[in-house]
């Protein structure tokens, strides 16, 4: 029976983050997004994806997703199967990035969520087409002020995840956009480097958003995570 998978999108994001790649791999594997945001703390959020999530999954988290997932891996490490994460990483928030949050909280409080979304993202008008801007905008107006203020904060707290990457035994799939200005290829390169398993997919013509920017190599790079060998224990 193939391994169920869950999906942790990034702040901001619901399901339409993985629209692609649910398209692609639903006939193959049971998948099942959970979108974070119920609390603001990091053990909150992951402990919400442990109650609801099958008892053994492969997990795929994108950005702050991949922090929970992180967290998820700490908690619960024999739950998970496998691992994949996406445009993110495992360093704790400096006190400089973690108040760069507070302006974006102060123009999302005041209903400008768009100007947030392009911030967040890097993207532009341009990208896609002009296609990608709107969808984000939607997925950030779908997820909301308060869910948004939780996620920012349980983002500024959390702890450095590197120890806990280090201890994985799991396939490790680290996913990241070839121009990701946001999380640069080499800080994915370093992550991979101290995983016990781990392989480093870069994604040509994507930024910080491959999961949409490039939607097939991201199917790619999953379905090979998913045909990995699982380490005997």
């Amino acid at each position: 029976m193939a391994e169920p998978i869950v999906l942790l999108p990034d702040m901001l994001c619901d399901a339409r983050l993985f629209g692609p790649q649910l398209a692609e791999l639903s006939a193959e594997h049971s998948l099942t997004v959970m979108p974070i945001g119920g609390s603001g703390r990091m053990s909150d959020l992951a402990d919400a994806v442990l109650a609801q999530a099958p008892q053994r999954f492969a997990l795929a988290g994108c950005g702050m997703g991949g922090v929970v997932a992180m967290e998820i891996a700490s908690r619960a490490p024999e739950r998970l199967s496998r691992l994949a994460l996406i445009s993110t990483s495992p360093l704790q928030e400096s006190p400089f990035d973690a108040m760069a949050y507070e302006p974006m909280l102060v123009a999302a409080r005041a209903g400008r969520l768009a100007e947030v979304v392009s911030e967040l993202f890097a993207v532009t008008d341009e990208d896609l087409d002009g296609q990608l801007l709107p969808l984000l905008q939607d997925m950030a107006d779908n997820i909301g002020v308060e869910r948004f203020v939780n996620q920012v904060r349980a983002a500024q707290r959390h702890r450095d995840m590197q120890s806990v990457l280090r201890k994985c035994v799991c396939p490790v799939q680290v996913i990241c956009g070839e121009e990701d200005r946001l999380i640069p290829v080499k800080r994915h390169q370093v992550m991979t480097d101290f995983l016990t398993d781990g392989e480093l997919s870069i994604i040509p013509s994507a930024g910080h958003v491959p999961c949409l920017q490039n939607p097939s190599a991201v199917t790619q790079a999953l379905r090979h995570w998913m045909t990995r060998p699982l380490m005997l224990r």
